[in-house]
Order: structure tokens, then sequence, then C-alpha cells
């Protein structure tokens, strides 16, 4: 057998077992797209299921004949993923009856691998309900402050990315990148208005470097459902301003940042902006499925996850005011907010040229440690 025919054998087996009257199913096909929108999606998604079901040559014969099956990208944004996450942190609300906790929370702690040693009540009959469980303290001892370092890591988790800014592209995972200015959105603080005409690449660059000679930089951390879920300073700086963004929830895992694009543009995400001794500095907290809550210590008014709240949209809040014109002096290590589950975060910095990470791509870290210097 040729080595053609030996490639062509499973679509060959798939066909014979599909076996599909291809002049009927045109006439199908042509019926589906004379439906309207809704009633199209409705009857497509037998086959739009089968096609993330079955392997990927399997349904290849009706893309033969013309089929075109709604994506797997296509079909997951249609999770109705908000929703779902305020019915499950509902649900983490709930407080557990006494004799319940222990197995359940052990349940957990051996699924994610959690440390309780570090915890700063290992007794697990303490925690009320799953959410205070999700947001447990550190011992004080737990995470070291590395002081020798400018920037450290924020929060325990995986190293995504890291680098300098290039063409306002951001990494979102190894080869798949998203644009700067639609993950912070306008510079010019404005509430509820829609996005302006995209600016040149290098005009919002501009707007962001505001030294000669400095660069953009950035770390992309991935908190997993394990991890310490509490977030601090990663260096001194003051918060002048925040942005959030509602959105979608999706899961931010490696493996979903590779397969959507600009998946961190599409979730709901809190950007806390201001300066730091080297000029712009910015941390953004990204939601995920059942994180619609992320909560920011110093910001009553933040409310993520909010029915009143549209997809699309975004609401400025300024920490500038006429008796405190600086904004919110946070100290390196200090904390900043919390999580309710695993998600991300996203730091974006003016530096120095030679500022160095001192990183490996894919690596686990811990808060307290070093993410930089110069």
């Amino acid at each position: 057998m040729c080595q053609s025919e030996a490639r062509r054998g499973p679509e060959l087996r798939a066909a014979k077992w599909l076996h599909f009257p291809q002049l009927a199913l045109r006439r199908r096909l042509g019926q589906l797209s004379c439906m309207s929108k809704p009633a199209l999606k409705l009857r497509s998604w037998p086959l739009a299921v089968l096609y993330c079901l079955l392997p990927l040559g399997a349904l290849r014969p009706l893309s033969r004949v013309g089929w075109r099956p709604v994506s797997r990208v296509a079909l997951y944004k249609s999770v109705p993923t908000r929703l779902l996450s305020r019915a499950w942190g509902r649900l983490n609300q709930v407080e557990l009856p006494r004799w319940l906790r222990r197995p359940v929370y052990s349940l957990y702690i051996w699924t994610f691998g959690v440390n309780m040693k570090e915890a700063a009540v290992e007794d697990l009959h303490y925690y009320r309900n799953l959410s205070e469980f999700f947001r447990r303290k550190l011992k004080p001892q737990a995470r070291p402050v590395c002081g020798l370092h400018s920037v450290i890591s924020p929060s325990d988790g995986k190293i995504l990315t890291f680098g300098q800014v290039k063409n306002c592209e951001v990494e979102q995972v190894k080869g798949v990148t998203y644009s700067l200015e639609s993950f912070l959105g306008p510079r010019t603080p404005a509430e509820d208005l829609p996005f302006p005409p995209a600016v040149r690449h290098s005009a919002f660059r501009s707007q962001l470097v505001t030294r000669e000679g400095n660069e953009l930089f950035h770390c992309v951390i991935y908190l997993a459902p394990g991890d310490y879920h509490c977030f601090h300073s990663p260096t001194d700086w003051t918060v002048a301003h925040r942005r959030h963004f509602p959105g979608s929830l999706m899961s931010v895992n490696p493996g979903m940042a590779r397969w959507i694009k600009e998946l961190f543009c599409h979730n709901e995400r809190v950007v806390l902006t201001g300066d730091w001794k080297h000029g712009f500095f910015s941390l953004t907290a990204v939601g995920a499925t059942n994180v619609g809550s992320i909560r920011i210590y110093f910001d009553r008014d933040l409310h993520t996850n909010s029915p009143q709240y549209s997809k699309g949209s975004y609401n400025d809040f300024s920490f500038v005011t006429h008796a405190n014109k600086e904004g919110i002096r946070m100290h390196k290590g200090e904390h900043l907010g919390e999580f309710n589950l695993g998600s991300t975060i996203v730091l974006i910095f003016e530096a120095p040229k030679d500022f160095n990470f001192r990183l490996q791509a894919g690596q686990k870290i811990r808060f307290g440690e070093a993410l930089g210097s110069l």
C-alpha cells in the first residue's frame, strides 16, 4: 500500500461507517440555509455536538457536501458562564454542616494538591463554607517577600509568558497574542462609552511609556484551583485608576488559552493602573469560570459578575480625588485582593531597557519570590 493510501485509511473507514447519501444531504443543507439564524443554530447543534465528540476526521464527509459545523470555540462561548459562575458563588456561600466539612475539604485538598500546613488555620472545621476555604490566609512566615528585587510575584501560580511587549501585543501563551489596547482599554478614562477607533500601535504605546529609553514589559501568572487565592502588591507603586470590564467567564487554564484567541480580552477583568519609580505600572486580575468574584480590598465600589453590567462595556473609577491627589499607595507584598477559585494575573509595566526577568516559562512560582529587577 502506498503512503497516500495509508494516510487516507482512517478517512475512508470513517466515510464507509457514516455513508451519508450526499444528494439527500445537500437538499437538507439547502433547507437549513433558508432558516432564520436562531432556528439554524438549533437544528445544526446535534451535528455540531457530534463534531466536537467524534475524532476530527470522522465527519469529514459532511464538510465535502457543504456542511460547516458550529466551531468548538463558538459552542463554548455560547455557554452561559456568567450565570453558572453566579450560581456557583451562591453555592460556595452555603454553610456546610460541621460533620461534612472535613470530607468535602479533604477531597478538594487531595484533588488539587493543597498544602494546608501553610494555612493560617489548619483545622478544616474552621471554614464554614467553600468560599472561606478558597480564600484561606497563609501563615506570616509561609511566604517571605524578596527584598533584593524590585518586582516580586503577586501570587502563587505558574508563569505562562513574560518579556518585552512588542508591537503593542502581549503573549497569552506561547504563539498566541492579544492587543494591549483591547486588553487595557483606551488610556483616557471614560465611563460607559464604546471603544474609540483603534489608534496606531506607536501612538498607544507612547501614552503608556512616559520616559525616554524605557520599554514595556509583561508577565502572565496563572493561578490553579489549588493555589493560594489572594494576591498582593508586586512592587511599591501608586494605584490611580480602576477599570472594570464585565465579560465572559471562560476557563483561563493554559490549554484553553492556546485554544481561544484574545481569551483575556473576552473575560471579565479588573485593571488597576498607576505609577512606580520607573513610570507606568498596571496589574490586571482576570476572572474565569466560577471566579466571578474579584475583590480589591481598598475598592468597596467594585462589584464583579453583576447582572447590572453588560458585556462589551467598561466602567472607570479614579482613586485620585481633591483630598487624595496621589491615589492609593501600595507597598511591595501588601495585601491587594483575592479571587474566589483560580484565575490569572497580568502585569504590564514600564521599565528601563535593561530590566531582566529571573524566570522560566512554565515554572511554578510563589507569592514573594522575585520576578525581576534592574
